[in-house]
């Protein structure tokens, strides 16, 4: 059976219609869950305005106490047509001047006015946009990593798989290639250590721009994963958008691993991780390659010297004063709250005001941006990951 649906003007029509009919306020309102005041007030609404009397009417209070008074406003509003050039603050100060006897709007008041009106041109932040890095050649083991994700597929079970892959760029060796469920972060954090307890630390890194290698909304492209990269000493390279040959050589491994471990793929993760180590035992200590003159990659690579360690929180005796980032992205300066990048958040930052009331934020030995005592966020300064243009 449906639930009756009940509409609070049908009621009132309900109730002046038994009233109107001659039956008594008092009963009448106990039957309808209402008081008497209210049985009248809905009576004497219907004799004044009739059935539009028996409408809900708005709510909104008669007076609002905090409300800027219309003709400061309209004086706000002259103000920025005269001067149209003008912000908020400007204003503001022309107010005190000409009316002070009034008391003066906020000059985030004076702001919203303005915005109301559309009398404010809002400025388009630059967006990072990736760009590569320097990249290197290296002639010795550990000095570069390459690191990629192959495309994914399907398991039998329908499951996605994104295999991480791992090589030494000089040698070839494939140090580690795991099947998992996602690109989020804490996957590769978990893939990335247990290689470098194994295999120790590389000179450098060499990754795309994708997720979780680096953040398209982040300062200069960081993520959370190469700032890690970079607390353990660990240069970061990334190879140009829409170039892939720039990491040429893990790319063909990668047309290896998909022809003799995704096709066909196994059922489950389990499985399919059982293909992946068995590729990797067969590709670093069976196949011969043909760029290294036959040589099998296990031949040529040898464990890191650089042992894998949790780093140390960072000094900077240069600085003025150190700060550690919030878990949402902030420094904290006393009540003061300057918006950095979460992809920082729990590290130790170095500021130094490198001009009065200008403060310039360092990590490690990269120096990000700048802020100072009116807004509330970083400045990115020069992009220290670019190349270099000559």
């Amino acid at each position: 059976m449906p639930w009756k649906e009940c509409r609070p003007m049908d009621e009132r029509l309900k109730f002046i219609a038994r009233l109107l009919e001659g039956e008594k306020m008092a009963p009448l309102c106990r039957e309808f869950g209402i008081s008497r005041v209210t049985g009248y007030k809905i009576y004497e609404r219907y004799k004044d305005c009739g059935l539009d009397g028996l409408n809900d009417r708005s709510r909104r209070p008669y007076r609002q106490a905090g409300r800027l008074p219309y003709q400061i406003e309209r004086c706000i509003l002259g103000i920025k047509r005269e001067h149209s050039s003008w912000g908020a603050p400007k204003i503001r100060d022309k107010l005190v001047r000409e009316f002070a006897l009034v008391k003066p709007p906020a000059v985030s008041t004076v702001h919203a006015v303005l915005d109301r009106h559309g009398l404010v041109t809002r400025k388009k932040r630059r967006r990072y946009k990736a760009q590569g890095t320097p990249l290197g050649s290296a002639s010795e083991v550990n000095a570069l990593w390459c690191a990629d994700y192959k495309g994914e597929f399907r398991l039998g079970n329908r499951q996605y798989c994104y295999p991480l892959t791992i090589t030494d760029y000089r040698s070839r060796y494939l140090l580690s290639c795991e099947g998992i469920s996602s690109t989020k972060a804490d996957f590769a954090f978990a893939v990335f250590e247990r290689t470098f307890k194994e295999f120790g630390l590389p000179t450098a890194i060499r990754t795309d721009n994708g997720t979780p290698f680096a953040s398209a909304n982040a300062l200069f492209g960081l993520s959370k994963l190469s700032v890690w990269w970079l607390r353990l000493g660990i240069r970061v390279e990334r190879i140009k958008p829409g170039c892939p040959q720039q990491n040429g050589r893990h790319e063909r491994m990668h047309l290896t691993l998909k022809k003799e471990a995704t096709k066909p793929a196994a059922f489950n993760f389990l499985q399919q991780q059982e293909r992946f180590d068995t590729f990797k035992e067969v590709y670093n200590n069976e196949r011969p390659h043909q760029a290294l003159g036959g040589a099998y990659p296990g031949d040529l690579y040898t464990p890191s010297a650089r042992v894998y360690a949790p780093p140390d929180e960072p000094d900077y005796p240069s600085h003025d004063r150190t700060v550690r980032v919030t878990r949402c992205g902030r420094i904290c300066i006393g009540k003061r709250k300057i918006n950095l990048s979460t992809v920082f958040a729990g590290q130790i930052l170095g500021l130094r005001e490198v001009e009065d009331q200008i403060w310039l934020v360092s990590f490690l030995n990269y120096d990000l941006g700048f802020f100072d005592n009116k807004e509330n966020r970083v400045e990115p300064a020069t992009n220290p990951f670019t190349p270099e243009k000559v």
